[in-house]
């Protein structure tokens, strides 16, 4: 005689009808309810909504922000610039090779507009600047002991020799330093080169290129060879003539030409390269805008100077000429985007569009259930309660029986989870519960069993474990 097959443990068997279960209810499919509800109101409402969504993305994302097309931002840049012009000071006249600085012609360049000249510096000893403690100066006090030989202030202007010596000007007495003498603010002289620099020309080249399309332009048109010689820039009949004037950056910019020669600044020239690359090569133009890039009213910061010097050999000694120069920084910034009509883009597009016009069904769904009258009925009609899907029960060394018609049994309560139902006739080997003293009468059993099937009757067994139920 055969041996029998082992039983799966009970929680094996379990785990297996919860997986049969869950498996089903996955290929189950759901639809929504509708529900027409005909209240003027309450559809202006769901209307007006559906309208503000559609205009909002037919407007503003599609039309204002192109979002059909791929993008891409910060093209690939080149700049070359050349600044023409001599100006005057009081004492000569200054060409380009001496006023630009650096003179190669970058995106950043600087025009000396006022130089504060120390002349005839030569290693020596001399007076120091004079000193100022906590915003106060006390060279009047000050005396040898006060200074000690071989000390070295890295704001000041050379190695102190230890002596206290009278300075450039008036009775006051300050340290004696080994150094370039004289110092610069003791001998420095003021000039200004601001008469002519307002009529500067600036040319300013540039090339950009957006890799992701393959588009290169410039902006200098292809015209005759004479052309850019008796150009200036002008936003309307000549806009690929870059050549700019100084006063006209400064102008631009907002600042005043006077007291910017005479401070320093920093300007900045912008070009923005915006492309819908959907058009023609034609309709892709920079744009100039012009500003001041450092703070003008933060004393601390604002204006710009850097100091340069000149040397040369006066009998067999070297002796330079120190140079502090404020000017006029030109920044050339370029940055923009380029556009170009993409399927991907389009389909997400669309997609989110279509998505978001169902907003204003969530809208007048919580409207209609919180605000209106007769939230309650509609509530009701809204939302169906049915039964479960599915109650799998099992017969002890017998098949399966599944109650699939609309009255079958919900699961059962607690205090009858270690029953089985069992068909009238089978036999009964456990002890009936209290609350069923007969459990053959018919009258004690649950209305909702239907009529064709046999009436069920129960048996003590271990307890059961329910089907995953439907979604």
């Amino acid at each position: 005689m055969a041996a029998a097959e082992p039983k799966p443990p009970a929680g094996v068997a379990a785990a297996r009808r919860l997986a049969r279960g869950c498996w089903s209810a996955f290929w189950d499919y759901e639809t929504p309810k509708v529900i027409v509800v005909k209240n003027r109101r309450l559809g202006v409402v769901y209307r007006s909504v559906q309208l503000l969504i559609l205009l909002y993305f037919v407007w503003y994302v599609f039309i204002v922000q192109k979002s059909y097309q791929d993008s891409e931002t910060g093209p690939e840049s080149s700049v070359i610039t050349k600044v023409k012009g001599i100006t005057l000071s009081e004492h000569k006249v200054w060409d380009v090779e001496e006023y630009v600085k650096p003179p190669e012609g970058g995106s950043v360049f600087s025009i000396i507009t006022r130089i504060e000249v120390t002349p005839f510096q030569s290693l020596g000893t001399c007076a120091e600047v004079r000193p100022k403690y906590e915003g106060q100066q006390r060279h009047l006090q000050l005396g040898d002991e006060d200074f000690v030989a071989g000390q070295l202030d890295m704001l000041g202007n050379g190695l102190r020799t230890g002596r206290c010596v009278p300075y450039y000007h008036g009775s006051s007495k300050t340290c004696e330093v080994t150094g370039w003498c004289p110092v610069e603010d003791g001998a420095s002289v003021s000039q200004f080169l601001g008469k002519m620099a307002p009529n500067f020309t600036i040319l300013v080249k540039n090339s950009i290129h957006y890799p992701k399309f393959q588009f290169s332009k410039g902006n200098i048109e292809h015209r005759k060879d004479g052309y850019l010689k008796h150009c200036t820039f002008h936003e309307v009949s000549d806009l690929y003539c870059p050549i700019f004037k100084l006063g006209y950056i400064v102008e631009q910019a907002g600042e005043n030409f006077t007291e910017l020669a005479h401070t320093g600044g920093v300007i900045g020239v912008i070009i923005n390269w915006d492309c819908d690359l959907d058009l023609s090569a034609s309709k892709c133009n920079p744009k100039y805008s012009f500003r001041r890039l450092d703070p003008k009213h933060v004393p601390a910061s604002s204006g710009y100077n850097f100091r340069f010097a000149k040397y040369y050999k006066i009998n067999g000694s070297t002796t330079r000429t120190l140079i502090k120069a404020y000017g006029i920084r030109i920044d050339i910034i370029v940055h923009g985007q380029a556009g170009k009509f993409s399927l991907i883009p389009t389909i997400i597009n669309l997609a989110t569009a279509l998505t978001s016009i169902g907003v204003g069904s969530f809208l007048c769904d919580w409207i209609l259930l919180t605000f209106m009258n007769k939230n309650k009925v509609y509530s009701h009609k809204k939302f169906d309660k049915t039964p479960g899907r599915q109650a799998i029960f099992r017969v002890k060394g017998r098949a399966r029986k599944e109650l699939s018609h609309p009255h079958d049994l919900a699961p059962p309560p607690p205090h009858l989870s270690r029953w089985w139902m069992l068909p009238a006739g089978v036999q009964d080997q456990g002890s009936v519960p209290p609350s069923l003293p007969n459990r053959t009468t018919h009258s004690q059993m649950p209305e909702v069993w239907p009529s064709s099937e046999p009436t069920p009757t129960f048996r003590h067994a271990a307890p059961e474990t329910w089907a995953c139920p439907g979604p």
